[in-house]
């Protein structure tokens, strides 16, 4: 069994400094990995990224982590990526990287994503260059997400999961405009997770969402987002292909 703690849009900044770090005290205590689901910034900048850094550097358990679309906004996505590294934190944009948990090997696949809707109501690579740009953006990640799932089992992962910013199924977001969906997450990530195998999918991006969801082939997807799940960090227990409920944290209560 391992227990998977997420969170996803903490979105911090100079004037939270330390905020975050302090309810991670105990992590150890519920949790074998954390996982980041993106937008660990609010403008993306190299400043916020020092922060981001601060919060997450030598943190009890190894973190695992995914930039989002504020962490892109001021084109310092790269220095971003680089400070988390320093801080000791394992950074994957369409790769994976494989943690021993006591054992066990999880293997975690993923990078930002993108948008480009779901099935029956989806952005096409059609016409436009700028529309064609735009789908073909959200293919090539999904083409590298399910390489790095594939490589993952190749490199005998016990455990698997998908880690996004972005939503590969519309389930997490209920609760959001219908009219943004497509800008919130894509189809053709769960078609890769679906593929690929998975045991978990968590994701951020939608705050207003719902934390719980599944893609076509029944993975469970997990939307972490902050304002969605309300605490420092969910906990999920999973063993093989069986994921379970979400674990009450009370040290890492908001």
């Amino acid at each position: 069994m391992i227990r998977v703690a997420a969170i996803a849009d903490i979105h911090v900044g100079p004037e939270t400094a330390g905020s975050y770090r302090k309810r991670l005290i105990d992590l150890a205590d519920h949790a074998d990995v954390l996982l980041v689901a993106g937008d660990l910034t609010r403008h993306g900048t190299p400043e916020e990224g020092l922060v981001a850094a601060g919060e997450l550097r030598d943190a009890p358990v190894p973190v695992v982590a995914v930039l989002g679309n504020h962490d892109y906004h001021s084109d310092a996505e790269i220095e971003i990526a680089a400070m988390l590294g320093d801080a000791g934190v394992t950074v994957v944009e369409g790769d994976g990287a494989i943690i021993d948990c006591d054992g066990t090997r999880l293997g975690v696949a993923g990078g930002k994503g993108f948008g480009g809707g779901f099935a029956g109501r989806s952005a096409g690579e059609f016409g436009e260059p700028e529309m064609k740009s735009f789908v073909r953006h959200t293919r090539e990640f999904s083409d590298r997400l399910r390489g790095s799932l594939e490589d993952l089992e190749r490199k005998g992962a016990d455990v698997r999961i998908a880690l996004t910013h972005y939503s590969p199924v519309k389930d997490t977001l209920a609760g959001e405009p219908l009219e943004i969906y497509p800008f919130l997450g894509s189809y053709l990530m769960a078609e890769a997770i679906d593929e690929a195998g998975a045991d978990l999918a968590v994701h951020g991006h939608a705050h207003m969402g719902s934390e719980k969801g599944i893609t076509p082939n029944g993975v469970r997807v997990r939307n972490v987002a902050l304002p969605v799940i309300k605490q420092a960090y969910a906990v999920y227990c999973l063993a093989g292909e069986k994921a379970a409920e979400p674990v009450e944290v009370a040290q890492g209560a908001w």
